[in-house]
């Protein structure tokens, strides 16, 4: 029994430990019935109507209105919940490509291919609009007032909708989507993977996967089957399962560090997405305690600006510092992998369970107002009198277990590096920068997580 666990914990080809969901019938059943998508799409778009018309003419109170906390208090965390276990399949469920998909069914599109243009730099502005959605989230009332969430979501909505009518399939969702950039890289860490059945498409010769016909669209995001490797931008929509012939493609249950382990840190959707992201969390746990309005008073600088300072020197500091783990490792080449940054791939787990926190925090802290909201609107006078509030003690309980899961992570992550991907090559001393650093920024988030909750 503990040699079956030791091997399911440390196996020695990470690959190799996955599990073949479409075993189970009702799950294969699930992804190869197009109206199961349907129906929860439909729903999804029923709900952004809603927030988009009660946010623009509603009461623009959110004692009075639950745009704002079913959309930054139940939307946003469940998006970010999902990563951990669905990978990017939230995507194909995402009302935002709603327009782009009536208008594209209605014929009503030019079409074109995606321009080189998107392909080269889209990465780079997809992560720009997710910080800047962030930035105004914190120093704006954005999250504040529901006719600027509606804005925003009603903007998100008009761009992909711009995109389906200018180019075919989901131009804007695979380059330019600030979530969907953010969102594609924390799958690198779910529980699951499509992928197909390699050794089956060697023999294929029409790439099926990737073609249409008459009743089933290809591939939303122009991959196929046959071309997903990763979960960066798969959106596990199953349009490619009733395309492909062989019965190839399949979802899969599987180690959750494998991908991390695998890419070791190359790209730069790790090298600038992960510090960055941590940087703005740090900065807005910090802006959340009640010490930072003293700050601010003694050193008399507009709260926008010092958000903008903290969030820059904290991303670009944790930049720096794992640049300098790398020079100690004294290993950042492979001839066969190329360039990798193992220190990067270290904090990971951090990077985006860090963000759970802080979403989940929002939710428990705002559940009570968000009920009584929902009280009022229907007038159960009789249950006015209950008390809602999560006390803050639980919401830290819940904070430092998923911070110490993501601490157990990054050692592990270190640990599989040392000796099963090196094979202890390295020498462990090298290692000891990392150890160092991600120790120190578990300890920051263990001190400034109970601050934000005063």
């Amino acid at each position: 029994m503990l040699n079956k666990l030791r091997s399911i914990l440390f196996p020695d080809n990470l690959a190799e430990l996955r599990w073949d969901l479409f075993r189970f019938q009702r799950i294969k059943s699930f992804f190869y019935n197009r109206k199961n998508f349907a129906y929860i799409r439909t729903f999804g778009d029923i709900v952004f109507i809603f927030i988009i018309l009660y946010g623009l003419f509603g009461p623009q109170s959110k004692e009075e209105n639950p745009v704002i906390f079913l959309t930054w208090g139940i939307w946003w965390p469940s998006v970010v919940l999902s990563w951990f276990f669905l990978g990017r399949m939230w995507c194909a469920f995402c009302p935002f490509p709603g327009v782009a998909r009536l208008f594209q069914k209605l014929k009503l599109t030019l079409g074109k291919e995606p321009p080189l243009w998107l392909k080269k730099y889209g990465i780079h502005l997809a992560t720009t609009f997710f910080f800047v959605i962030i930035w105004l989230e914190t120093v704006t009332p954005l999250a504040q007032v529901p006719r600027y969430t509606a804005l925003l979501i009603l903007s998100v909505v008009g761009f992909a909708g711009l995109f389906g009518i200018l180019y075919k399939g989901y131009a804007w969702c695979r380059y330019l989507c600030p979530l969907g950039r953010i969102t594609g890289v924390s799958a690198t860490m779910a529980l699951i993977e499509f992928r197909p059945d390699y050794s089956v498409c060697k023999g294929c010769k029409g790439a099926y996967c990737k073609k249409s016909t008459p009743n089933i669209s290809p591939c939303p995001v122009y991959l196929g089957a046959l071309s997903v490797q990763n979960n960066l931008n798969c959106f596990i929509c199953g349009h490619c399962l009733l395309l492909c012939p062989n019965d190839s493609p399949r979802v899969y249950l599987r180690h959750p560090l494998k991908e991390i382990i695998s890419n070791k840190g190359k790209g730069i959707t790790c090298s600038y997405i992960v510090p960055f992201l941590i940087g703005s969390q740090i900065s807005r746990f910090l802006v959340e305690s009640p010490s930072w309005k003293t700050f601010l008073s003694q050193i008399y600088l507009d709260e926008k600006i010092a958000f903008t300072l903290l969030f820059l020197f904290l991303s670009f500091a944790i930049l720096m510092l794992y640049r300098l783990t790398i020079l100690i490792l004294g290993v950042f080449e492979d001839p066969i992998f190329g360039r990798f940054n193992l220190a990067i791939a270290s904090i990971i787990p951090l990077a985006f369970t860090g963000e759970l926190i802080f979403r989940l925090k929002y939710f428990l802290q705002e559940l009570d107002e968000f009920l009584n909201t929902i009280i009022n609107l229907l007038e159960f006078e009789f249950l006015q009198a209950l008390n809602l509030q999560i006390p803050n003690v639980y919401i830290l309980i819940i904070s430092y277990f998923l911070l110490f899961i993501a601490f157990f992570a990054m050692l592990y992550i270190i640990y599989y590096f040392y000796s099963k991907e090196f094979e202890h090559e390295i020498p462990f001393k090298n290692f000891t920068g990392i150890i160092f650093f991600d120790f120190c920024l578990f300890f920051v988030y263990f001190i400034i997580i109970p601050l934000s909750l005063h």
